[in-house]
């Protein structure tokens, strides 16, 4: 199958379509030509079992569309957190893609403080308040009732340096902040509109508010993002979010993108809570 990114990119082991991260700058790739059929996926946060239950509906639609060619499932961050296995949600993201798709993972805000934890614990103790503490249950490390993770810095470091395998840090480490395809621009939060997509900071692709691109004047691409949970996927001429809350609602979300066509929503699980009840962070 013809790699969407080129024989002389580095392709980590699982087939993530990414490159070796170029420092701390934000690295956005580029593809020169749309595939036959995009899949974008909404905020996982730790939901192995209905992102297993999204792919398998992603590739049953692909067939029953008659999708033959290139397809490619974009995972828009916030892979882990919250939900009750994020180290399972690596794993499979690590293993290959289903039969004719290729998949690429994008960093979120969470997978990024994630990453920040694993290099330096004792200064990111904060992510564990914003569901890093679901997290290190999924590699078996549980908080202790009494004193929580208030270890000394280096007992820490060795505890969660012993339970996360390095090809789960490497992994994290290795994600792009976005995607540019024709006409759609892929990242977890949004953009800054002020600034060429080519420019942008990595703050605003984490962290910025997907409601400014409403707001922008001039031409910019469809924006496909998360980050802020809704109770539908939201589609109009200026942006596409499909973070639907996973793991409060128990709906995660995909949304199917083909040049010429209008795009396709997909869910798996049902909603059991109205989306206002969804952290922020």
């Amino acid at each position: 199958m013809r790699r969407f990114f080129g024989k002389n990119r580095k392709v980590p082991q699982g087939g993530n379509a990414a490159p070796e991260m170029p420092g701390s700058r934000a690295h956005i790739l580029t593809l020169a030509e749309m595939p036959e059929a995009i899949y974008a996926v909404g905020d996982v946060h730790g939901m192995r079992a209905l992102y297993r239950e999204l792919e398998a509906r992603i590739v049953e639609d692909a067939a029953t569309a008659g999708i033959n060619g290139p397809k490619l499932i974009v995972l828009l961050g916030d892979l882990v957190d919250r939900g009750p296995d994020s180290a399972g949600v690596i794993d499979d993201l690590i293993a290959p893609a289903p039969t004719g798709f290729q998949r690429l993972v994008l960093r979120g805000n969470h997978d990024d403080k994630m990453r920040d934890f694993i290099a330096n614990p004792g200064q990111h103790r904060e992510w564990l308040g914003y569901g890093g503490d679901a997290t290190l249950a999924s590699y078996g490390l549980k908080l202790d009732p009494v004193h929580g993770f208030n270890l000394s810095p280096r007992k820490l470091e060795n505890m969660v340096s012993s339970a996360i395998p390095e090809t789960h840090a490497r992994f994290l480490e290795n994600l792009p902040y976005g995607l540019r395809v024709g006409d759609y621009f892929f990242c977890h939060a949004g953009i800054d509109p002020e600034c060429p997509i080519t420019a942008q900071n990595p703050d605003a692709l984490l962290w910025g508010d997907p409601a400014r691109i409403d707001k922008a004047s001039g031409s910019l691409p469809v924006i496909v993002h998360g980050h802020i949970a809704i109770d539908e996927i939201l589609i109009t001429s200026r942006r596409i979010n499909i973070d639907t809350g996973a793991y409060a609602s128990g709906k995660l979300s995909a949304v199917r993108l083909q040049a010429n066509a209008t795009p396709f929503g997909l869910s798996a699980g049902e909603s059991t809570r109205r989306q206002a009840e969804v952290a922020t962070w």
